[in-house]
Formats: C-alpha cells, structure tokens, sequence
C-alpha cells in the first residue's frame, strides 16, 4: 500500500513562509496531477494549487501571487511554498496524486497554523 507523507507544517506568524513537502513511500508510476488541498476548522476541503505531469499549474484564488507548487517527477516529490501567510491559511494541508488510470493517493496531512 503507496502512502503519502506530508511535512513542513507548523506555527508561523502572519507574513511568513513555510514550505510543504509530500513524499511517497515507494515508487508510483504513472502520476498525472498531483496537488495539494486544505481543509479549514469547520470547513469542507478545498483545491489550494494542482499542477499536471507536464508542468501546467492552476491555484485557487485566494493563494495566487503567494504560493507556489511544484513536483520533482523523478523523485515523486510534491512541494508547496506559502508565502504570506495568513491566518485564514490556518488548515490542514493534504497532498494528493492522481495517476493515468484514475488512481488517486492522499496522505494524511500538515497542520499549518498562521497566528501571532
């Protein structure tokens, strides 16, 4: 069973940055998009950024201009850089792959939390 870790969570103060990373436990063949989501305290959970295997990206709107996502294809390595960080960024952060076949893999989650 492929499992998906995320890391880089934490506490950081309004304005700062943190970087999201999602690795798997072993190779996944086949990755179409991989993404990251978040869910807010009470919220459901909501698309933050997604890039395809050739590179397109696409973000929310409430996170463009601060947060960046790429992908390492070689190593299966999914990173988020948040800058700007606000409180209402205050989630649980999830990465996601999707392979070809309609496969997809979630991990269990970063809390990130953006207080003072």
């Amino acid at each position: 069973q492929v499992q998906l870790v995320e890391s880089g969570g934490g506490l950081v103060q309004p304005g700062g940055s943190l970087r999201l990373s999602c690795a798997a436990s072993r190779h996944i063949f086949g990755i179409d998009a991989m993404g990251w989501y978040r869910q807010g305290p009470g919220e459901q959970r909501e698309l933050v950024a997604v890039i395809t295997s050739t590179g397109v990206t696409n973000y929310a709107d409430s996170v463009k201009g601060r947060f960046t996502i790429s992908r390492d294809n070689a190593a299966n390595m999914l990173y988020l850089q948040m800058n700007s960080l606000k409180p209402e960024d205050t989630a649980v952060y999830y990465c996601n792959y999707r392979t070809y076949v309609g496969i997809n893999y979630w991990g269990k989650g970063t809390l990130v939390t953006v207080s003072s």
